[in-house]
């Protein structure tokens, strides 16, 4: 039996989807919790409801790129455990990433069906699990704590203090998004001033297109909500930037 007819077994689909239905029911279940909480200290169901809106747009438009993203990577693992890694904790960046390069240390040339064994798959699925499981490991230990801290500050400005780890907390989310977006910019104009390799975009000015498209269809909606007073634009301009930087992608791709 070939490598990819094990990892499209029953066995595996049986395996990874009842990972994922663990945790969707999760989901489901800590959804309405959380609504309910919210009904219970007071806040306004119009913008719960909104926050339900702007949420199912935000997760149901940009996993057609995390869709694609199992496909590409399904030709080489299989479809169930790239569908596991990008439905339950991953990224498409950093699952694409991690598997190129844990393929590259178990000794192959690339990522393919064609030279993968299953000594270099177990490497593959062990380093993108176990790069991304932090997140989890430090909410079990510092998570009751954190939320003691964020229940502190809310009681402070409900006495108009300011809370000065709120502030912090606000600054240092600020910061990191900044500095992430300034990486991968910083990243493109590297590669498009060194040249490197344009088959594979990394001397293309394509992804410096794509996010130029993305700043200009966020600006666009951010102009239609204060100028035109549509408030409800805010619901869906995080995710129709991102379908039109995704369109644009495939679009200037081609040309």
């Amino acid at each position: 039996m070939e490598i990819l007819q094990k990892l499209n077994s029953p066995v595996m689909y049986l395996i990874c989807g009842t990972i994922v239905l663990f945790a969707a029911v999760i989901c489901v279940l800590f959804g309405i919790r959380a609504y309910r909480a919210g009904l219970r200290i007071g806040m306004d169901p119009v913008k719960l409801k909104r926050t339900i809106t702007a949420s199912v747009t935000f997760a149901v438009l940009p996993s057609i790129g995390i869709l694609l993203g199992v496909i590409a990577l399904s030709g080489s693992l299989g479809t169930p455990w790239p569908w596991l890694r990008l439905s339950v904790i991953g990224a498409l960046h950093y699952e694409t990433q991690v598997a190129e390069a844990a393929a590259e240390a178990a000794g192959l040339h690339s990522l393919s069906a064609a030279e993968m064994t299953p000594s270099a798959f177990s490497t593959i699925a062990l380093l993108m699990s176990a790069c991304i499981m932090w997140g989890m490991v430090l909410s079990i230990i510092s998570l009751k704590s954190y939320s003691a801290k964020l229940k502190s500050g809310g009681t402070a400005n409900k006495q108009n203090k300011k809370s000065a780890f709120s502030g912090f907390g606000d600054i240092a989310m600020t910061a990191m998004f900044i500095g992430l977006v300034s990486a991968y910019i910083g990243s493109y104009i590297g590669t498009l001033v060194s040249g490197n390799d344009v088959l594979n975009f990394s001397g293309s000015p394509l992804p410096l297109e794509v996010a130029i498209v993305g700043a200009a269809a966020m600006a666009c909606f951010i102009w239609i909500s204060e100028k035109k007073h549509a408030v409800w634009v805010d619901s869906f301009s995080l995710a129709g930037s991102m379908l039109a930087a995704m369109t644009a992608a495939i679009f200037l791709a081609n040309l």
